[in-house]
């Protein structure tokens, strides 16, 4: 059987769940789910920030996307 250090059963992620519960109560639970998605939100955007200023800094040579990346039995060329 393998155990993976990172990972989290349901079990536990039920524990997690009622511990967060119990110490916030059910009316503060929202209020926190929409602050983490502010902070994701406002994350994202920087991101999308520095991607821009960096597109901008040279735009010959954009940042390359998952999809556009060359395959592993390409080798890059030199400029």
């Amino acid at each position: 059987m393998l155990v993976y250090p990172l990972f989290i059963g349901t079990w536990e992620l039920v524990l997690i769940i009622l511990v967060i519960v119990l110490i916030f109560g059910g009316k503060k639970i929202p209020e926190l789910m929409k602050g983490v998605g502010k902070g994701v939100k406002s994350f994202k955007e920087g991101i999308s920030e520095v991607e821009e200023q960096i597109n901008q800094a040279d735009p010959a040579k954009p940042l390359a996307k998952p999809e556009e990346a060359p395959k592993s039995d390409e080798t890059p060329k030199a400029e």
